[in-house]
């Protein structure tokens, strides 16, 4: 299901990562065309679309093959903004809003701009008794990463950000996506799915394979 069209000319961002809702994502900018689409988006409190990219680089380079990318994203909201020197941006989003890109068009500078529509938010839904063990085997990773930026101090980056919702299907599948390794078009399968309860179940069978939780 989605709702009516929820952004026009909303820039895009390809990567060869999959941003989830709620999901953090630090870049590090030098670009001329992703350099002034921050530089816009920031001024105007406005999100970019990330998309994962199907063919093609993150970087033009000559030669490469043309950027294609999936049809369905994540916008992205900037919530640090730091320029340690002239044509450099480091930032860290977070995702917010999934989105189906309708129609694109590629600017004459290289950026990409869409017209696209929210994909609905997951359903809130109630972690049940035989996947507690993925809420369970997250929430110890999380205490891990905690102790250790106390012993460390802020320099140390959590790669999961708060409000944590460990009794929450899709938070806590969306967390796993995010850090289970995986090939790239399985991240993209498992963010698009409209099931949040299902998006869990896979991610424990993932889990039980890697060893992290049975």
């Amino acid at each position: 299901m989605t709702t009516q069209p929820l952004l026009h000319s909303l820039p895009l961002f390809p990567l060869g990562t999959v941003l989830f809702p709620g999901g953090l994502l630090p870049l590090r900018i030098f670009e001329v065309r992703y350099l002034d689409m921050i530089g816009k988006c920031r001024k105007a409190n406005a999100p970019f679309g990330v998309v994962s990219l199907t063919s093609g680089s993150e970087v033009r380079k000559a030669g490469a093959d043309a950027e294609s990318f999936a049809a369905i994203g994540t916008l992205a909201t900037i919530r640090e903004f730091d320029s340690p020197q002239s044509g450099l941006l480091q930032i860290e989003c977070v995702g917010t809003q999934r989105f189906r890109v309708r129609d694109v068009e590629l600017q004459k500078h290289g950026l990409w701009v869409a017209e696209v529509e929210a994909v609905i938010d997951d359903v809130a839904l109630e972690i049940p008794d035989d996947l507690q063990h993925t809420a369970s085997a997250l929430r110890r990773l999380v205490d891990t990463l905690e102790e250790r930026r106390a012993e460390q101090g802020e320099s140390v980056r959590l790669p999961i950000g708060a409000p944590y919702r460990f009794n929450d299907c899709g938070w806590v599948a969306n967390r796993w996506c995010e850090l289970v390794p995986m090939q790239l078009e399985l991240r993209q399968r498992l963010m698009e799915l409209d099931s949040p309860l299902m998006r869990l179940e896979l991610v424990s069978d993932l889990l039980a394979r890697t060893g992290i939780s049975g």
